[in-house]
C-alpha cells in the first residue's frame, strides 16, 4: 500500500499502474486480465471509443447534481461497486473496506455471494451502505434459497441474480501462473456459514481446489428463465419490494426473456471479460438492452468503466447506473480503504466536468443527443 502524496493518483489508470508494480505478477495479472484472447476485454474499453461526446454552450448547470434514484433509493452517484469476489486478496479488510467507503460516497455496493467476508460481518461493518447481494444458482437451490435470505435479512436492498457464470471462462494467464484465486487463510466466507448441503460439500473452500474445477459441481446447469421466476417468487414471500436485476445480459432477448421471468431490471455485463471472450464489448449491446426492454426498466452496466466520461456516455445510451469492478481491486490494492474512496472521489469529480461540459445540470438532461458515433 502507498501514501497518497501529490494528489496522486489522479485517474483509474493511474490505480492501475501502481497496483501493477505493488502486486506480486500472478495476482495482478488475476485481476487484470479476461479470458482467452482477451478481445472482449479488449473491445469493453474500445467500445467507448467508439462514441464521442457533444460539447453544449451557455446552458445553466449552477447547482449540477450527480443524484440518481434507483428502484426508490436515492444514491448521490450513479456510479456502483460491481460484485467482485475475493477483496481480501488485495487488502485485508476485504469488503468491508469496499462497502464502508461506498457508504460515504453514496454509491451502492454489490456483495459478491463469492466474498471473503460473511453477508452479516459486512452488514456490521457498513450498516449505512447501500448494500445488494449478488446471487449465483447453485445446483442445491436450497443453498441459494438460504444465502438470499441471509442477504435479506441482513438489510441487502437488492438482488443481483448473475446468469453468465455456468462456467467460468478459461483465463489463460491464471493457467501459466498456477495461480489459485482462493489461497489459504481466504475462505469464500458465505459458503462457510451456508447450511450443509450438497453445493457446500460440492465447494470445499478448505481444500482452496481451483475454481474451474468446482464450478461444474457448484453451479446449476440445468437451469432455465423458470430459475428468475422461482428468485422473484422467493423474494415475494419475503419482501415484494426487493427488485431483482439479472446480471450478464448481453443480447436483446435475454433482456426481454429476463423482463418477462419477472425481473426488475437487467444488467449489462461481460463480467470484466472474464467469461466468453470473442464477444462485444458491454457499451456496444447497450442500445439493444434498452430498446428489448419496457420503457423505465433500469439498465445497469459494468465492464469496461475507467472515466467519468465513460459515466455520461453509458448514460447517453440508456443505461441507468454504470458498475466499476477492476478498478475497486487496483484502488484497494494502492490504498485500501482510503483508496476506494479516492476512486469514488476521481470518477465523481470527471463526471461533474463532464456534465457540465455538455450543458447537462442533472443525470435527466444526460440524453442521446449528449453522444454520437466517431466518423
Amino acid at each position: 500500500m502507498l501514501p497518497f502524496s501529490l494528489g496522486l493518483p489522479c485517474s483509474v489508470d493511474d490505480f492501475q499502474r501502481l497496483a501493477e508494480t505493488l502486486l506480486d505478477r500472478p495476482l495482478y495479472e488475476y485481476l487484470a486480465s479476461g479470458s482467452g484472447d482477451e478481445a472482449t476485454l479488449r473491445d469493453n474499453r474500445a467500445a467507448f471509443g467508439r462514441y464521442a461526446l457533444r460539447p453544449r454552450a451557455l446552458r445553466p448547470v449552477e447547482g449540477l447534481s450527480t443524484a440518481r434514484t434507483l428502484f426508490g433509493a436515492e444514491l448521490n452517484l450513479p456510479v456502483f461497486a460491481s460484485p467482485a469476489g475475493v477483496h481480501a486478496l488485495v487488502d485485508g479488510a476485504g469488503e468491508r473496506a469496499t462497502a464502508r467507503a461506498c457508504g460515504r460516497a453514496g454509491a451502492l455496493f454489490g456483495l459478491s455471494q463469492h466474498a471473503t467476508v460473511s453477508i452479516e460481518d459486512v452488514a456490521a461493518a457498513a450498516p449505512k451502505a447501500h448494500r445488494w447481494y449478488q446471487a449465483y444458482l447453485l445446483k442445491d437451490r436450497a443453498a441459494t434459497r438460504d444465502l438470499v435470505r441471509r442477504a435479506v435479512a441482513a438489510g441487502s436492498r437488492g438482488i443481483f441474480l448473475t446468469v453468465d457464470s455456468v462456467r467460468f471462462g478459461f483465463r489463460e494467464a491464471d493457467a501459466r501462473n498456477g495461480f489459485c484465486a482462493l489461497p489459504p487463510p481466504l475462505t469464500l466466507a458465505n459458503y462457510l456459514a451456508t447450511p450443509p448441503g450438497e453445493s457446500a460439500a460440492a465447494w470445499e473452500t478448505r481444500e482452496h481446489r481451483a475454481w474451474d474445477q468446482n464450478s461444474e459441481a457448484l453451479f446449476d446447469t440445468a437451469a432455465s428463465w423458470d430459475a428468475v421466476a422461482w428468485l422473484r417468487e422467493e423474494l415475494d414471500d419475503l419482501d415484494r419490494s426487493i427488485p431483482l436485476v439479472v446480471k450478464g445480459v448481453m443480447t436483446g432477448e435475454d433482456a426481454a426473456l429476463a423482463v418477462a421471468h419477472g425481473a426488475d431490471g437487467v444488467f449489462v455485463s461481460t463480467h470484466g471479460g472474464r467469461q466468453l471472450d470473442e464477444t462485444l464489448g458491454s457499451l456496444d449491446v447497450l442500445p439493444e438492452v434498452v430498446a428489448a426492454v419496457p420503457s423505465g426498466t433500469p439498465v445497469l452496466l459494468d465492464s469496461g468503466v475507467r472515466r467519468g466520461t465513460d459515466v455520461v456516455k453509458a448514460l447517453a445510451l440508456g443505461a441507468t447506473a454504470v458498475g466499476v469492478g477492476k478498478p475497486l481491486f487496483f484502488s484497494l490494492a494502492v490504498g485500501g480503504e482510503r483508496g476506494v474512496d479516492k476512486l469514488f472521489d476521481i470518477l465523481e469529480e470527471e463526471l461533474r466536468v463532464a456534465m457540465a461540459l455538455t450543458g447537462c445540470a442533472s443525470l435527466d438532461d444526460i440524453t442521446a443527443d449528449v453522444v454520437c458515433a466517431r466518423p
